[in-house]
């Protein structure tokens, strides 16, 4: 069986193929590193270098593979404020370009890496799947448009798709972007370098942060999920949210001491809090969180340690 993954030089990517590798699958990525890197893609995959905007590219990638799983993104909400066209042709034609190949490479289940930033800024205290979306930047609305391109082709075209939501995943392997920076990454690049972290905001705004290994088996368990999962949308959640501030003093006790942080304006699409209700994936396809909080931030804060990256 071949497997696809998209982006497999990413974060989320990259992950997703050492797990299938370990259970001896045949893995193939597309990818661009327009975001990737080819350092990241493991050893013993087939590598195809190409762009999802370009069908040709994502027809050669597709063909003859059983299960997709559709990590590749131009991933970031205030560069998507910065640069809207390149998120919206990366992300949603990118995953129309896919679908459109899948179904005709009969592929059997494309797994959609979605996001959280779809439900913006809400005042119900848990994110569930049947809020109506609010996304307030514009890699947001692309990641929506996605799922609607997904659920579509299940209905006119019978391609089984399942559409995760994911909620701020954290992790070895994930890398500092610049002023792009994720928090987690972008803390301990700071920390390790000598520098003054920076928050954004008040740093009060709470975050429902997910481990990457965690995010890892959920995919795997929606690419065998039975029927019911079919054209599906559910939530990828740690369970238990933390403020920023909560995180920048966990990742601080990791280095043995504090640094005051800089604060910075609030960034264009940012959102005040993320809680996600995982009941709906606990039904389908049977995840649910199982990582400790603790040992996921000392395992995070190691790996960069290790990897050199400031």
């Amino acid at each position: 069986m071949i497997v696809l993954v998209t982006g497999g030089g990413g974060f989320i990517g990259s992950a997703v193929c050492r797990a299938l590798l370990e259970k001896g699958t045949t893995v193939r990525v597309l990818d661009n590193f327009l975001t990737g890197f080819e350092t990241s893609v493991p050893d013993d995959v087939e590598l195809v270098r190409g762009d999802l905007r370009n069908k040709d590219d994502v027809d050669r990638a597709c063909r003859g593979a059983e299960v997709v799983f559709h990590e590749a993104a131009f991933r970031s909400v205030p560069k998507s404020v910065d640069e809207p066209l390149l998120s919206e042709t990366c992300n949603a034609l990118g995953t129309l370009n896919l679908l459109v190949a899948a179904q005709e490479a009969q592929v059997r289940r494309v797994v959609y890496a979605s996001s959280s930033s779809i439900y913006g800024d809400s005042t119900e205290s848990v994110n569930h799947e049947d809020m109506p979306p609010n996304p307030l930047s514009p890699y947001a609305l692309s990641k929506f448009a996605g799922e609607r391109y997904c659920q579509l082709w299940t209905r006119l075209k019978g391609l089984s798709t399942v559409s995760l939501r994911y909620f701020n995943v954290f992790g070895p392997g994930q890398r500092p972007e610049s002023k792009y920076a994720a928090v987690f990454p972008g803390f301990i690049s700071a920390l390790a370098s000598g520098r003054a972290p920076e928050v954004h905001w008040d740093g009060q705004q709470t975050r429902d942060f997910t481990y990457i290994d965690d995010v890892v088996r959920a995919n795997l368990l929606a690419a065998e999920a039975s029927e019911r999962a079919d054209g599906e949308v559910m939530n990828v959640g740690g369970g238990s949210p933390k403020s920023v501030l909560e995180v920048l003093r966990q990742v601080s006790q990791a280095f043995g001491n504090w640094t005051e942080p800089v604060f910075r304006p609030k960034r264009a699409g940012d959102v005040r809090r993320t809680h996600a209700d995982i009941k709906k994936a606990k039904s389908l396809i049977g995840w649910s969180p199982e990582a400790d909080w603790d040992e996921a931030v000392k395992a995070t804060v190691s790996w960069f340690v290790a990897s050199g990256l400031n």
